[in-house]
C-alpha cells in the first residue's frame, strides 16, 4: 500500500479524534494529502457509507448514527 492509500485510508474512516472537552479535532491524514488525494478521499469516504447503509438493518451508516446520536444528546 502506498503513502497516499494509507492517507486516504485514514482520512476516509468514520473515527475522528476528540479532545477533552469532545470537540473534533483536525484529521491529520486529510491535512497530509494534496487536492487529489483529499478528492480520493471524500470518494472513498462517501463509498464506504453507501455500502454501510447498505448493509445496516435501518438503513443508516455509522455517520449518520453518529449524527443523530448527538443531536438527540442536545436536544
Amino acid at each position: 500500500m502506498t503513502r497516499d492509500e494509507e492517507l486516504i485510508s485514514a482520512a476516509s474512516s468514520a473515527y475522528r479524534a476528540r479532545d477533552a472537552s469532545g470537540a473534533l479535532l483536525p484529521d491529520a491524514a486529510w491535512m497530509d494529502l494534496d487536492v487529489e488525494g483529499r478528492r480520493a478521499a471524500f470518494e472513498a469516504t462517501v463509498q464506504q457509507r453507501r455500502w454501510e447503509a447498505a448493509l445496516a438493518d435501518d438503513g443508516l451508516s455509522s455517520t449518520a448514527r453518529a449524527v443523530l446520536a448527538r443531536l438527540g444528546a442536545s436536544i
